[in-house]
């Protein structure tokens, strides 16, 4: 899968889950960023994507996120 249709996917979820478009997608964004990203929303984006790609994160591959660019490059390589 590449990259477009994994940010496409992502964008659907966020969008979804937080009700709002008030963000552009980009390597650097991190949760601060973005408007009703809490801790809750976090963990129901998380479960969401893990459900639309298919794959399950493991723990510590979650604790060395940095930004959506090193979710996109976990969700890759789990692909």
């Amino acid at each position: 899968m590449n990259i477009t249709t994994i940010k496409e996917k992502i964008s659907e979820i966020l969008t979804a889950i937080l009700e709002h478009t008030n963000f552009e997608l980009h390597d650097e964004l991190t949760a601060k960023d973005v408007d009703g990203w809490d801790s809750l929303s976090h963990m129901m984006i998380i479960t969401k994507i893990e459900e639309e790609f298919g794959i399950r994160f493991k723990l510590r591959d979650l604790n060395k996120l940095k930004n959506m660019g090193s979710l996109i490059t976990l969700i890759q390589s789990k692909l």
